[in-house]
């Protein structure tokens, strides 16, 4: 089983364009789902991260089995870097 939470800004707080996501956060019940469901995670922030080409991609592991994936002013564009919560 996958649960992914998807946070977005708030109505309140929206820019100019509109509310963009900025992080998902992701938890897996076995190691089989975690590959394809951080692939999704990332193919979607890509489509973000396009927009206005001012960051990269940083999937960090929180615990085994949870994940976060998220936009990410210190990972220059078009890069998406790994690490791993102390």
């Amino acid at each position: 089983m996958t649960t992914a939470t998807l946070e977005r800004i708030p109505a309140a707080a929206e820019t100019v364009e509109g509310s963009a996501q900025r992080s998902i956060s992701l938890e897996f019940s076995s190691a089989d789902e975690v590959h394809a469901g951080l692939e999704g995670a990332v193919a979607q922030l890509i489509e973000v991260a396009a927009k206005d080409a001012s960051c990269g991609i940083l999937v960090t592991r929180v615990h085994p089995g949870r994940y976060t994936v998220a936009l990410d002013e210190t990972v220059p564009f078009g890069e998406t870097y790994e690490s791993f919560a102390a």
